[in-house]
């Protein structure tokens, strides 16, 4: 199955012609799940850490005994922050 076929195109570059904040996420997890790790990197900086931002918010779903908020939030925290970052980058170098 071609699963590219199937992906949600991105509205603001669509209707606006500039990448938004999350161009490239479904790419790289596609990627991920080819086993080409780098090649995600490099499609989607902030993948593997939205990866364990969801598992992290799927074991926050599942563990009640526990309290992962603050954990949550700090990786909330980290992927905004690697987002703007490689926004930026790509806005300037491409």
């Amino acid at each position: 199955m071609d699963i590219e076929k199937y992906m949600i195109p991105c509205m603001n570059k669509k209707l606006f012609g500039v990448e938004c904040l999350g161009c490239g996420t479904q790419r790289a997890l596609v990627l991920i799940l080819r086993g080409e790790f780098t090649a995600a990197f490099h499609m989607f900086p902030a993948i593997f850490t939205t990866l364990l931002f969801f598992m992290v918010l799927g074991l926050n779903f599942i563990d009640k005994s526990r309290n992962y908020h603050k954990i949550i939030i700090g990786l909330a925290i980290v992927n905004a922050i690697i987002m703007i970052v490689s926004y930026i980058y790509k806005m300037i170098h491409f």
